[in-house]
């Protein structure tokens, strides 16, 4: 089990596009509080398609363009084992999070939501949506929100290291 005070996953479809790419701002949000020492940040996918290969170039390039960086991070599968191991689970879309409901054992499920539950109110989507398959500027926009999202969150961490749970 990782250790820390707070711990949570991100989850996508494949672990290449929107999920490393909430691992990679949250770590870096993480550091820049100085609570690495508290919060664990790991990412994983629904499915297996792309396990132990790097997040997709264009992530990486719109991560890198903003100072985050991708590169050490690796697709992995989402295990019935991350339910316990991780306080929160958060989902990138509604397809993500029906998925992990139907995996989640029943006590686990108060863990489970989607990440936008974290961003600013005013933002136009709900959910992070999908840009794989699409052009640059689907993959800017993800991150737009992901960062949105992921400051909402480190906000709940940084009030009480319990607030995510």
């Amino acid at each position: 089990m990782p250790e820390g005070n707070v711990r949570i996953l991100f989850v996508c479809t494949g672990n290449i596009c929107r999920s490393p790419t909430a691992e990679g701002v949250m770590r870096k949000f993480v550091q820049q509080a100085g609570l690495q020492h508290l919060v664990v940040v790991d990412s994983a996918g629904t499915h297996d398609y792309y396990a132990g290969e790097p997040p997709d170039p264009r992530a990486q390039d719109v991560a890198r363009r903003r100072g985050y960086d991708l590169t050490p991070l690796r697709a992995r599968q989402l295990v019935v084992t991350d339910f316990e191991t991780f306080d929160v689970l958060l989902a990138m879309d509604k397809s993500n999070l029906a998925l992990l409901q139907c995996m989640c054992p029943d006590r686990y499920r108060s863990k489970i939501r989607l990440l936008m539950n974290y961003a600013d109110k005013n933002l136009r989507s709900p959910v992070i949506p999908d840009p794989y398959g699409r052009d640059r500027s689907d993959f800017e926009m993800v991150l737009d929100y992901i960062e949105d999202a992921c400051k909402g969150l480190m906000q709940a961490v940084a009030r009480s290291n319990t607030a995510v749970r």
